[in-house]
């Protein structure tokens, strides 16, 4: 009976640990444009024997903020590398742990069946080329935004478009008011327009009319083992680059 209850108590014991990991969910904060395939990936995660991650996504200047103010989180991810400047140089991101991880293309889209002639240069009468409203990150703030209104200028667009641009506060937001129609063109990335059946692709614009588009993870400041193993899982598994990739992502990063 005796050696029966040590039995029992050893294997309790034994187990400890994966109980205890599985007590402690990852908290990942990311960016909007991550949603989908940071979703699959954490499904896959789970599988694997981990507790389900906790996911927050929103506007990288949005989920930035919050991590600055307290917000729990392990791991961070940003659409642009101001904002994980930004968290870097108030001490609020591991530094040693910062990965430039995948990039994107930035695309032009209209509602499904309404697009567009377009001509992505100089001299193009952009503005004439559609009615109403054009909508995209906010400019100058979260990162579609920024990038779109570097390619907008690039191409010397920008000052004819001032009264049509439609700011949203992130880029699935935007996405959303061209599938109902409410904007009657987008700039968004390459992988929010293919998730969607109800815009089209009108044109992507020129690498060189704006900076790489590049998504930067990292570990938050004091973040728990739970959360290193899971940036580790993005940076390496095979399972997290096929599903990256097939949503769009361009991996930056060879696999370890």
């Amino acid at each position: 009976m005796q050696r029966c209850l040590l039995a029992i108590l050893l294997a309790l014991i034994a187990a400890s640990p994966a109980l205890s990991r599985a007590d402690q969910p990852v908290r990942v904060f990311a960016a909007a444009s991550l949603t989908t395939a940071l979703t699959e990936i954490g499904a896959r995660w789970q599988a694997g024997g981990h507790a389900p991650p906790t996911l927050a996504f929103g506007g990288s200047s949005t989920v930035a903020k919050q991590v600055e103010a307290g917000a729990p989180a392990d791991v961070f991810a940003s659409a642009d590398t101001s904002w994980m400047d930004y968290l870097a140089e108030r001490g609020r991101i591991d530094a040693s742990s910062r990965v430039d991880l995948l990039g994107n293309e930035l695309v032009l889209i209209a509602p499904k069946g309404q697009g567009f002639a377009v001509k992505m240069q100089p001299g193009f009468e952009f503005a004439k080329a559609f009615s109403g409203k054009l909508c995209t990150g906010e400019p100058g703030i979260v990162p579609v935004g920024i990038y779109a209104k570097a390619a907008l200028e690039s191409l010397e667009w920008w000052e004819s478009l001032q009264g049509r641009i439609v700011g949203a506060e992130d880029v699935r937001t935007a996405l959303t008011f061209v599938e109902r129609g409410e904007c009657a063109a987008g700039i968004v990335y390459a992988t929010d327009a293919a998730i969607s059946t109800k815009v089209e692709v009108v044109a992507r614009f020129p690498a060189d009319s704006h900076k790489p588009i590049v998504y930067p993870f990292a570990l938050i400041t004091g973040s728990r083992s739970e959360g290193k193993e899971f940036l580790r899982y993005l940076r390496n598994s095979q399972a997290a680059a096929e599903i990256f990739q097939r949503y769009g992502f361009v991996l930056l990063q060879p696999r370890e």
